[in-house]
């Protein structure tokens, strides 16, 4: 993950995924970092319940396309809203 911090040090932070302990290393904060990590576990959680017998791996992978797609999805609408924003000044 990247971000910036007034230091711009890097951090270790160790978080909590899926009941696995994972260490992360970055220059975003503590907080943001570990709002992150919950995210995904609880991304993790809502997959395995609809899917129960899927493998570890298997789950990762179906997050990360639930993620991807959550984030295109995003910066569809934001280019839709920038494009809005745009033709109302150019008036």
């Amino acid at each position: 993950m990247g971000g910036i911090l007034v230091s711009g040090e890097k951090k270790r932070i160790t978080v909590d995924i899926h009941n696995r302990s994972y260490t992360v290393v970055g220059t975003e904060s503590e907080s943001h970092v570990k709002l992150v990590a919950s995210l995904v576990d609880q991304k993790m959680k809502e997959i395995q319940q609809m899917n129960q017998s899927l493998d570890t791996t298997s789950l990762a992978v179906l997050t990360a396309v639930n993620a991807v797609n959550d984030y295109m999805k995003l910066k569809e609408e934001y280019a839709t809203l920038l494009g809005s924003l745009k033709g109302k000044e150019d008036k």
